[in-house]
């Protein structure tokens, strides 16, 4: 017990949580902003997936880490695109449609890795280099705190100022009003005069953009390298940290970093005497912890607001 809780308590170990929280945190946004869109984002895997793959080799190829991050990201905008048009122009299942983008994505990044590279398992034989980490000379000094945060990635960093900045957008900006009134109630939105169709494709691709942010650090941040379907389930799971988090920025931000936490001690415990099955099921069993306290509080919701109206 003592050996868990010098873990836990280390400098390296929040160093982990914060590394290991980011692809979370940016995709759980990314389905926010879909679902206030009032179109749910189940494709957030497949666009992780392919911004990772595709970062990864442009990267490679061109020599360029931000070339490579800008096109992973943009390809995972695509998506985002392609599911409104699949939802909103062809009346599309969007939970289907998304599933289908995932699969799309899992098999066609392995397609092009392998044509490319002759190689099936990913781009360990390309190097593609690494998203810059910062430095901050003036906290170093700092006990814990210091070690755990001066030298994080730059997209650790983006990460962690995307819940103001989404919060300041929902609450404070124009497009944030537009996009939740969309969300919300569609034929009112269109009869004040919202482009509701424009707002959604808008969502949809800011969406997508923060999925593929999150995919681009797995393979250029979190590694240094791609692998076939590195993302590994973290798509679904900053899905349900989005409506863990009741789909508000900060309960949302904190939904993800518990899933962070819960993968990095997952990983730390590894490197101790823990039977390595339990250690791998930790973050998935969170996960389902968290959906069924989310369901049991939208049933005692529910069930309130029966009794209210009766």
């Amino acid at each position: 017990m003592s050996a868990v809780l010098d873990v836990v308590l280390s400098s390296a170990f929040l160093a982990a949580v914060l590394r290991v929280s980011t692809p979370y945190l940016l995709a759980a946004f990314g389905g926010l902003v879909a679902e206030r869109a009032g179109v749910s984002n189940i494709a957030l895997e497949g666009q992780m997936l392919s911004a990772a793959c595709t970062g990864a080799l442009v990267a490679g190829y061109s020599g360029s880490v931000a070339r490579g991050a800008l096109c992973g990201v943009g390809v995972a905008t695509l998506l985002g695109l392609l599911l409104a048009a699949l939802r909103l122009e062809l009346g599309a299942d969007v939970i289907i449609a998304g599933i289908g983008l995932n699969l799309l994505a899992s098999g066609g990044t392995a397609y092009a890795v392998f044509t490319l590279l002759d190689d099936k398992g990913g781009t360990s034989g390309l190097k593609s280099g690494s998203l810059p980490a910062v430095p901050l000379p003036g906290i170093e000094s700092i006990p814990v705190l210091g070690d755990a945060l001066s030298g994080q990635n730059l997209v650790t960093w983006l990460a962690l100022l995307t819940a103001p900045v989404i919060a300041w957008l929902f609450y404070r900006a124009r497009f944030g009003f537009h996009l939740r009134a969309v969300g919300e109630m569609p034929d009112a939105a269109a009869s004040v005069g919202i482009p509701v169709r424009r707002v959604q494709y808008t969502g949809l691709a800011l969406s997508g953009a923060l999925a593929g942010l999150a995919g681009v650090f797995l393979s250029m941040g979190y590694v240094s390298f791609f692998v076939r379907d590195m993302t590994a389930g973290r798509g679904f799971i900053a899905l349900a940290a989005v409506f863990l988090g009741g789909l508000r920025p900060w309960g949302v931000f904190l939904a993800a970093l518990g899933f962070g936490t819960a993968e990095a001690l997952a990983v730390q415990l590894g490197t101790l005497d823990v039977p390595p099955q339990l250690v791998s099921t930790i973050p998935y069993a969170m996960t389902l912890v968290a959906l069924a306290v989310y369901a049991w509080r939208r049933t005692r919701q529910t069930g309130g607001e029966v009794a209210a109206a009766a």
